[in-house]
């Protein structure tokens, strides 16, 4: 059994949290270029599941390429990206509410209250959904500063 004491000293002692001594980190969360690894993030409204997305449906958005599993999807993001973007970049939401900006996995996510908040793994999701409320308060002091430490 995890306790929020065991999954913080397992995270203290692993490369969680990113470092951003160097540069700062861009706004939204990419490898290669491609936001949120390539998931679509519609999906996980109206599918309730991740769902890998296609460069055949892809669309440029705050610097990033949104890849989405349908042009359906596409067309909805591109009406509206905020109802379906992650929040906090789609970096992980627990990292942001710690002041810092981590990766994050599409299988460790969570809608709340109509937002998208991915995390760094279902470990850290775990911890961050422990008090969702308090966690968002946080991230949401921080946010965007922590981009730029």
């Amino acid at each position: 059994m995890f306790t929020r004491r065991t999954v913080l000293a397992s995270l203290a002692a692993t490369p969680f949290f990113v470092s951003t001594a160097f540069a700062a980190s861009p706004e939204v969360f990419v490898v290669d270029g491609i936001a949120i690894n390539g998931y679509d993030p519609v999906a996980y409204f109206d599918q309730s599941a991740p769902v890998e997305g296609s460069r055949d449906h892809a669309l440029m958005w705050k610097g990033a390429h949104w890849h989405f599993s349908s042009a359906e999807n596409m067309t909805k993001f591109e009406a509206n990206p905020e109802a379906y973007a992650p929040q906090y970049g789609g970096y992980c939401a627990y990292a942001a509410s710690k002041g810092a900006v981590a990766k994050t996995v599409p299988e460790a996510w969570t809608v709340y209250e109509g937002k998208l908040y991915l995390n760094y793994s279902d470990q850290v999701r775990g911890v961050w959904s422990q008090d969702i409320p308090a966690n968002i308060a946080l991230a949401d002091a921080n946010w965007p500063a922590i981009l730029d430490k």
